[in-house]
């Protein structure tokens, strides 16, 4: 009998131990503040029409918001991009410019870009590069992001991280972070 407890505990610990590891993310941590933001370029969608987004172009304007999220149409995914939308005239007003990051494709980014970005802003596809360089993989072998924002200063440098599940908190968050860079 007590052999028979002891092989359950040990075949609950080995699969609890393997369980935390394939639903943790390869990319947990994001990137940290300060370090240079991983330049690329990808296709984006604004207002329903395709276009070609470089990070290293758009930071000659101005601070650029990165924010990733992980799935159009999702209720979640769908709230921070309305809040986005409602917020993109005051980020526009500090200078800076909000592209959306996920990895759906690009069809369904031109319908998300109308009606739950409103035409206001751009979203993009985050592919496995882009991914892998901004630690933002929900989980290995998952082809989705997890819900991370980063305000990439004009020389380069990320100066903002807000990593968590929830939308609420990413809107504020860069906002701030953007219009404290605005009178600097």
């Amino acid at each position: 009998m007590k052999k028979w407890i002891v092989t359950l505990l040990a075949v609950a610990l080995i699969g609890g131990a393997a369980f935390v590891y394939y639903t943790r993310s390869t990319n947990s941590e994001p990137l940290e503040i300060g370090v240079t933001a991983p330049d690329f370029t990808t296709t984006g969608a604004l207002a329903g029409k395709e276009f070609q987004f470089s990070l290293a172009d758009k930071l000659k304007d101005g601070p650029v918001v990165l924010y990733f999220f992980p799935k159009i149409f999702t209720e979640g995914c769908t709230i921070e991009a309305n809040m986005f939308a409602d917020a993109t005239a005051d980020f526009n007003a500090a200078g800076a410019t909000v592209i959306g990051m996920s990895a759906d494709d690009i069809e369904g980014l031109k319908k998300f870009s109308v009606s739950e970005c409103r035409d206001k802003f751009a979203v993009a596809r985050a592919d496995e590069k882009i991914v892998e360089a901004y630690q933002v993989r929900m989980a290995p072998g998952l082809a989705m992001t997890n819900r991370t924002s980063y305000v990439i200063d004009q020389n380069g440098k990320i100066v903002f991280v807000h990593s968590a599940t929830k939308p609420q908190g990413h809107v504020s968050g860069t906002l701030a972070k953007v219009k404290a860079l605005a009178k600097s």
